[in-house]
């Protein structure tokens, strides 16, 4: 079976752990930290990188897109992403945006959290949060041109990513984008949250509850 491994207040892990069970892929999910359990860590994955997926042949795979690739090669033909050029182009482009939003989050996370307040750049965090706020305004401009709809209890990748990023970003940087600032954003977390995939992996340290 496949392992995927790190914490669920992780947006990448989570991400994936919501997309692994859209896909229909069975996995055990060991919630390590890479602070916490770095020594652990260290033996599955040298490099401590979350999340860290362990092919059923032993392979270890890092960085949530990659991991996701694989597992789209394995769900085939079921898939979280359109086949049509046109479409798939149009997917691509908001994910980018999603990742985008993620990423600076969690880079504005560690800047406030993790950096000694001595240390901090107020100049670049600055910046930092304006990309953040950049990508959920395009995002949000999107979805209210383009509403979201859930396929039964699947989300298409790039709505399912939004709303986790998104989700992390109100959680970890409260305030940074008022919900009322992006009401399109806010409608697609709760449609999110409210499916099976998002409710077994909820954000922070449990488990990903069983798979049915």
């Amino acid at each position: 079976m496949l392992q995927l491994v790190g914490m669920l207040d992780s947006p990448y892990v989570r991400r994936t752990a919501v997309s692994l069970q859209m896909l229909g892929l069975r996995f055990e999910h060991r919630p390590l930290s890479v602070f916490r359990h770095y020594d652990e860590f260290r033996k599955i994955n040298p490099v401590v990188r979350v999340p860290t997926l362990v092919s059923e042949d032993g392979v270890v795979l890092s960085d949530s897109t990659l991991i996701l690739d694989y597992a789209e090669s394995l769900a085939h033909p079921r898939s979280l992403m359109p086949t049509d050029l046109l479409a798939r182009q149009q997917a691509l482009h908001v994910l980018g945006l999603a990742l985008a939003a993620g990423d600076k989050s969690v880079a504005l996370f560690y800047e406030r959290n993790l950096r000694p307040p001595e240390k901090q750049h107020e100049p670049w965090a600055g910046r930092i949060a304006e990309q953040v706020r950049a990508a959920y305004a395009a995002l949000d401009q999107h979805f209210q041109q383009h509403p979201p709809k859930a396929d039964g209890d699947t989300l298409p990748q790039p709505a399912l990513s939004t709303a986790v990023f998104w989700h992390f970003t109100q959680r970890a940087l409260p305030g940074l984008v008022p919900p009322a600032d992006c009401p399109a954003l806010a409608a697609l977390s709760d449609l999110a949250e409210a499916l099976p995939a998002f409710r077994a992996a909820p954000h922070g340290e449990d488990a990903v509850r069983a798979q049915g």
